[in-house]
């Protein structure tokens, strides 16, 4: 195996001196590890006797990456997964996923020169990696330039997040800040208005007027059970609601999330 380092492409950001190491299971999140190259690639294990087109494909990404392919019996993959989600024979060893500073992130969307404006998601207490990868995966897919998150609110960027994501928290910047409140502050300093998700308090989504949700945006949501704590709140330009019809009056927050990005990307559009 490969030591850490010795054959990556490329590494960039505040954790590339991070030697921890760790495997990334299932065709999806591994692919896109290997697409982004953000991380410290390390190398490709491969179920022996596998003839899948897909496993081609990865075995094509780790050398263009210039990373080591070994095909392995799949006891040795289902030993590394224990009892974790299928690995469609699939594992990659590499690198934590870098993090940015907020500076940084800001810096980063002001690149893309959007013409729509740019867009973040921050989180507010949603620490459940299956959520958090859900929202990662929604917001890359809506095209957000990035992803705030909080130091002890927030879980880190583990290979369970990559699964939850199908790879999309691979190529989505992340930001993880110490205090959420004063990064909003940041925010709106650099020019971008706060939209907040406020179920209880919120003026419906869909009345309201494009000019109000256009720009440089940053979309913040809240743990299903909590919400976005009040001194969180109260930074925000805008806080929407969903309409709800139905007799459960409550959305999973990846879904919730989902219906405002999408609404958002549907006006910067029209």
């Amino acid at each position: 195996m490969a030591s850490a380092g010795n054959r990556s492409r490329r590494s960039t950001g505040r954790r590339s001196n991070d030697v921890s190491s760790d495997w990334i299971y299932g065709f999806h999140p591994v692919r896109e590890a290997l697409r982004a190259g953000r991380r410290r690639l390390e190398c490709l294990w491969l179920r022996a006797g596998s003839a899948r087109a897909d496993h081609d494909e990865l075995s094509t990404l780790a050398r263009d990456a210039g990373i080591p392919v070994e095909i392995v019996e799949r006891a040795a993959i289902d030993e590394l997964a224990g009892s974790e989600a299928q690995t469609q024979g699939v594992a990659l060893r590499a690198g934590p996923i870098p993090e940015l500073s907020l500076d940084e992130l800001i810096a980063y969307v002001g690149s893309r020169r959007n013409s729509g404006g740019g867009q973040i998601v921050a989180l507010d207490g949603v620490k459940d990696p299956q959520n958090v990868g859900a929202l990662a995966r929604v917001a890359e897919s809506a095209g957000a330039d990035g992803l705030v998150l909080t130091e002890r609110r927030a879980p880190e960027l583990t290979p369970a997040v990559s699964r939850a994501s199908a790879g999309a928290v691979e190529w989505l910047r992340v930001a993880r800040v110490p205090n959420l409140g004063r990064a909003l502050s940041s925010l709106k300093e650099a020019g971008f208005w706060i939209v907040a998700a406020a179920p209880e308090n919120g003026a419906c989504l869909f009345e309201i007027e494009d000019r109000l949700l256009t720009g440089n945006l940053v979309v913040v949501l809240g743990a299903e059970s909590k919400g976005i704590r009040p001194g969180v709140l109260k930074l925000a330009d805008h806080e929407v609601a969903i309409p709800m019809r139905g007799n459960v009056a409550s959305l999973n927050v990846s879904t919730a999330g989902a219906i405002i990005l999408y609404d958002l990307l549907r006006r910067s559009i029209r």
